[in-house]
């Protein structure tokens, strides 16, 4: 096992930079998840500590050791890919054995790793069967295995779970956090996917246009987000982001009508237009609130989800109760003064979150 350290790494294409001085440090034997949107750089990342992508600038350490220079064979990682990439011609155990025979290991030490390997990912009964004849999520399992038996420091997963179904993406999910909690090895997984990142990481880094917008535990980018683009991205559904103006202490104007409780959230550095930002689930009904407009109503099953008009603007509203809302309804509603937020319209920073979380 071993830490991750990046310092100042960059990334070119000709003119084009595309990672833009990134600082980071990956604790040994953590999971760490790089999350955002197609084309924000998290690929490259990846690829950047793997040897797969040169380094314009700046340094990546595996182990204390600077790797810029080494090639991925060298550096003591191994890799999932999107892609399974299982040669058809050979047998499950075949495949999970290949590398170690390209590198000379011992037959005996091969079928030894090779066991072990499949009883963690439950592939014994597969081991003499072709990729032909295995499932999607087999295949992936097939795919973790052969990165398994390396034993190697630090495990880098690219969009592996991109090519299954829902339902097997949220079991292949769990498989996956139980063997890192198993092997307990350094793993840097990337997705695009914030409900994987969400439920899988110990600490999650959010990319975006080339630069790192936050990183931190879940929990604390759910109810700490540093700028819009975090509170939209992370959270499903996304925080409501609400355009207006602080008014004056306690109160903001909505764009286009209404008005909206501050509280006692600190508002003394706002400079006035401001967004104020809420999750749908600490929205409340009330008999005597917000008056907004129902648009649409979405059961799930466990909750009800309601889209609403507050001023020209849609909130998304999540009840868990089961309210006889129908669209064209007039509702009230209560905001929860201890959860709301304000960010800066024009550069997208938090300008504040309610003062009782401001130490958290």
């Amino acid at each position: 096992m071993a830490n991750i350290t990046l310092e100042n790494v960059q990334k070119r294409f000709g003119e084009d930079s595309v990672i833009h001085g990134i600082d980071m440090e990956i604790n040994d034997g953590e999971f760490v998840i790089l999350v955002g949107p197609s084309g924000c750089g998290k690929s490259t990342l990846l690829r950047m500590i793997a040897g797969l992508e040169s380094i314009s600038d700046g340094n990546v350490k595996i182990g204390g050791k600077v790797v810029n220079d080494m090639p991925p064979k060298a550096r003591d990682i191994a890799m999932v890919f999107q892609s399974y990439a299982l040669y058809p011609h050979m047998t499950v155990a075949d495949n999970m054995a290949f590398s170690l025979k390209l590198s000379g290991v011992a037959k005996n030490v091969i079928n030894e790793k090779v066991n072990a390997a499949a009883a963690i990912l439950n592939l014994e009964p597969l081991l003499k069967r072709f990729p032909r004849e295995l499932s999607g999520g087999q295949r992936q399992r097939v795919a973790m295995g052969r990165a398994i038996v390396r034993d190697p420091q630090v495990f880098l997963f690219d969009e592996p779970l991109s090519n299954l179904d829902a339902k097997l993406r949220v079991s292949m999910r769990t498989e996956i956090k139980e063997l890192h909690q198993r092997l307990e090895t350094t793993i840097v997984y990337v997705t695009h996917d914030q409900i994987e990142a969400m439920t899988m990481a110990d600490r999650i880094v959010v990319l975006h246009q080339g630069y790192v917008q936050q990183m931190g535990t879940p929990l604390e980018l759910y109810d700490h987000p540093a700028n819009l683009f975090v509170a939209s991205f992370i959270g499903s559904p996304g925080m409501n982001l609400i355009r207006g103006q602080i008014a004056e202490e306690g109160q903001f104007n909505v764009r286009g009508g209404g008005h909206l409780p501050l509280g006692d959230i600190d508002i003394s550095k706002s400079s006035g237009e401001a967004v104020y930002g809420i999750r749908p689930e600490d929205i409340t009904l009330t008999e005597e609130g917000v008056p907004v407009d129902v648009v649409t109503v979405e059961p799930t099953g466990a909750e009800i989800h309601v889209v609403a008009k507050l001023g020209d603007q849609h909130i998304t509203i999540v009840f868990r109760e089961r309210h006889a809302i129908k669209p064209g309804d007039t509702i009230q509603l209560a905001f929860n003064l201890d959860k709301n937020h304000l960010f800066d319209e024009e550069s997208g920073e938090r300008i504040a979150w309610h003062a009782s979380t401001q130490a958290a």
